[in-house]
C-alpha cells in the first residue's frame, strides 16, 4: 500500500504525519523549533535546526506508523512565510546583527521591516494592486530591503532568498522550483503575467531600492 508524508513547519514546531492513500492519518509526531529574539520586533530561526526537527518528527511518525522509507510515495510541505537566506553553495547566511552563523531565517512575525513596508507602500507600484493595495512587513520584500540597508555584508553574501516552504522542498530534493502561490502572495510576482515572461515588475523593484533583483 502506498503511504504519504505531510510535513508542516509552524512557528514553534515541525509536525509530520503519515497517511494512507485514502487520506487516513496513521501517525503524527512533532518536534520543537527554537526562536531567537535578540531585539524588540526581531524573531530569527535556524534552517539547520528546522531541518533537524523535521527529520526527527518524520522518523518518529514513520516508526509509530510502522512504515519504511521505501513505502513513501509522496511528500508534501507546508510552512510559515519566513525568509531563508543562503550563499552560492547553499550554506546559511546570517540575518542577525550579531552575525550568529546559523541564524539564517527571518521569521514571518519579525517586524524589523515595518518602516520599509511603509516606504514601499508610499512609493506604490503596480504589484501592490494584487496584494490588497499594501504590502505587509511580514512579507519578503520589506525584509530584503532591510537586509540590504542594515546588513550589507549579508546582502553581498546572499545568493538565494527562499520562502521557507520552497527551501524545504529544495533541501529535500536539491531542486529550485518555487511555489507560484508563495511568489505571488509574498513576493509581488505577477503570476497572471508570468506566462509571457513579465511576472517580475523591474520598475517596481528599482523604485523600492531592490534593483539588484531586477532581471
Amino acid at each position: 500500500m502506498p503511504y504519504y508524508l505531510g510535513i508542516d513547519v509552524g512557528t514553534g514546531s515541525a509536525r509530520a504525519g503519515v497517511f494512507e492513500a485514502t487520506g487516513r492519518l496513521l501517525a503524527t509526531q512533532s518536534q520543537a523549533i527554537p526562536t531567537y529574539r535578540p531585539e524588540v520586533d526581531f524573531a530569527q530561526q535556524s534552517s539547520a535546526k528546522i531541518w533537524e526537527a523535521v527529520t526527527i518528527a518524520v522518523r518518529e511518525a514513520m516508526d509509530a506508523a510502522c512504515v519504511s522509507g521505501d513505502d513513501i510515495c509522496g511528500i508534501g510541505f507546508d510552512a510559515t512565510c519566513s525568509l531563508v537566506v543562503s550563499d552560492a553553495a547553499g550554506g546559511p547566511v546570517s540575518i542577525s546583527r550579531g552575525q550568529e552563523s546559523d541564524q539564517d531565517i527571518i521569521l514571518w512575525m519579525d517586524h524589523r521591516a515595518i518602516s520599509d513596508a511603509e516606504d514601499i507602500n508610499a512609493i506604490g507600484g503596480r504589484p501592490l494592486r494584487h496584494v490588497g493595495g499594501a504590502i505587509s512587513p511580514e512579507m519578503q520584500l520589506p525584509k530584503m530591503r532591510w537586509l540590504k540597508r542594515e546588513l550589507p555584508s549579508t546582502w553581498l553574501l546572499a545568493a538565494h532568498f527562499w520562502d521557507l516552504p520552497d527551501w524545504l522542498v529544495h533541501r529535500a530534493t536539491g531542486g529550485e522550483t518555487r511555489s507560484l502561490c508563495s511568489t505571488v502572495c509574498k513576493w509581488t510576482y505577477l503570476g497572471h503575467e508570468g506566462l509571457t515572461g513579465e511576472g517580475w515588475d523591474d520598475s517596481f523593484l528599482c523604485a523600492i531600492g531592490l534593483e539588484d533583483l531586477s532581471s
